[in-house]
């Protein structure tokens, strides 16, 4: 095995004459990388955000009616998972840092497959709001924790591909995961236990969580130095060319922890982070709830399979377009725009869903914003990640993750409020497109990198901030 570089590595050891790196070795080994690590990050993340959002299929077939939930109590339900995400979200990160990727994100999983599969056996809202509330607990640190951990094989030029690929998992979610969660609860009532269909579902898609966790421990290499599935040569590329990126990071844009944690740039981009993820919860827990509407809305019937599909229809063309526009962000190297674009079109047309003539138009519109969601969100992490390093970035990187997803709880439950208030679902749309709107304005204001590389590092606190 490698030996790790020197904290001022020479040349890097895939040099060709002149500095230039190999390309054919720099093609080789990110391409051993990428098929290693995206496809079973990708696994985890897929299994992570059915387990979160399961919820949202669970309560328009049998969970509402037999919990006795409003529209409100069912987001209010929702929505508890992520306080407990963010009471925890730092320290989490900042342990998966000091620990190790392959030890911490399988105590991660783990933990929340225990958690996901006990909500089966929930006897009424009040030990649903309870086990919802920790199960973010026991999730807190995996998101920004595999941000992170990319941080550590991907080099910059690469990154949005790689958080594209990882975070395919979320529209895949629902292209396979609806018409799963249909399945189970269709066909699992009183299969086991005697438990309903919605009880089956959380059963069984629980359960994964528990054995990957295992599968981390032997699959997962927490640096190139330590990967023994690499040759030697691209061991020792990959390795001083990531801490080459990180040591020009760092002296750059030095950010300690304390610093990251006080920064305005970092928490402006929590809040861009917010208002895009704040449509992506949303939509993701009541389009099932939606789509059950469409039956009174336009007279229309459908089996639960049916909404299972549908539910998957929007998400199709989000995974295609998220790819490729990700792959042009990596290739143009420009980021800003590339959240501002897409961002808009979702902020646009959203509202137009609610008041279409036909289900067919209203599926097109939600296709349209699943995807600038989408697109958005894959391009936002190399926005951050350009100017943190080290235990800052594991600090930075999940603050903005925890502050973001706090519109994981506002989403669902104002979404919820205002269905409850009004008897329809168009003012939670604007609500939607406000928040998006908030996004776009916070990240024209802020940039792509910090202007003033020694302000958001100093420890004077009379030093203006950077970037804002």
């Amino acid at each position: 095995m490698a030996t790790a570089p020197s904290p001022h590595p020479g040349p890097n050891p895939g040099a060709q004459a002149g500095g230039q790196p190999d390309p054919q070795l720099k093609k080789r080994t990110m391409r051993k990388v990428a098929l290693r690590l995206a496809p079973f990050l990708g696994l985890l993340y897929f299994v992570n955000y059915l387990d979160r959002t399961n919820i949202g299929f669970a309560g328009p077939n049998g969970m509402n009616e037999d919990l006795g939930l409003t529209a409100t109590t069912f987001g209010l339900a929702s929505g508890l998972f992520f306080i407990g995400y963010l009471i925890l979200e730092v320290p989490s990160n900042l342990a998966l840092h000091k620990f190790g990727a392959r030890r911490w994100i399988a105590r991660i999983l783990v933990t929340w497959g225990i958690v996901a599969s006990l909500i089966a056996f929930v006897p009424g809202a009040g030990t649903l709001y309870i086990l919802r509330l920790l199960l973010g607990i026991a999730e807190a640190g995996f998101f920004p924790g595999i941000i992170l951990y990319l941080t550590f094989w991907f080099p910059k030029a690469d990154r949005a591909r790689a958080v594209a690929l990882f975070m395919l998992a979320i529209p895949l979610s629902s292209v396979i995961g609806a018409p799963l969660s249909a399945l189970l609860i269709q066909h699992g009532h009183d299969l086991l236990f005697g438990l309903a269909g919605w009880r089956f579902m959380f059963l069984i898609e629980g359960v994964p969580a528990v054995l990957l966790g295992f599968m981390c421990w032997f699959y997962l290499t927490d640096r190139p130095r330590d990967a023994a599935w690499l040759e030697p040569e691209e061991r020792d590329w990959l390795q001083a060319e990531m801490d080459a990126e990180e040591e020009a990071t760092a002296t750059s844009f030095h950010v300690p922890v304390s610093a990251s944690l006080r920064s305005g740039r970092i928490w402006a981009l929590s809040f861009v982070y917010f208002g895009v993820v704040y449509g992506l919860y949303a939509i993701s827990f009541f389009l099932p709830t939606i789509i059950a509407g469409f039956q009174e809305r336009f007279g229309v019937t459908y089996t639960i399979m049916q909404k299972g599909l549908l539910t998957a229809i929007p998400f199709v063309f989000a995974a295609v377009l998220m790819l490729v526009w990700a792959r042009h962000g990596d290739r143009t190297r420009e980021r800003v725009w590339h959240v501002v674009i897409p961002t808009a079109v979702a902020a646009i047309v959203i509202p137009i869903t609610t008041v279409v003539s036909s289900p067919f138009l209203a599926m097109v519109c939600v296709s349209i914003f699943a995807s600038g969601v989408m697109c958005a969100l894959a391009c936002f992490w190399p926005l951050p990640t350009a100017f943190l390093s080290g235990a800052g970035a594991a600090s930075g990187v999940a603050l903005i993750n925890s502050v973001g997803n706090t519109s994981g709880f506002f989403g669902p439950y104002i979404t919820g409020f205002l269905a409850d208030k009004t008897g329809s679902q168009q003012a939670g749309m604007w609500a939607i497109s406000a928040a998006l709107v908030l996004a776009i304005v916070l990240t024209l204001v802020v940039g792509a990198l910090p202007k003033r590389s020694s302000a958001l590092a100093s420890n004077d606190p009379a030093a203006p901030e950077v970037g804002v």
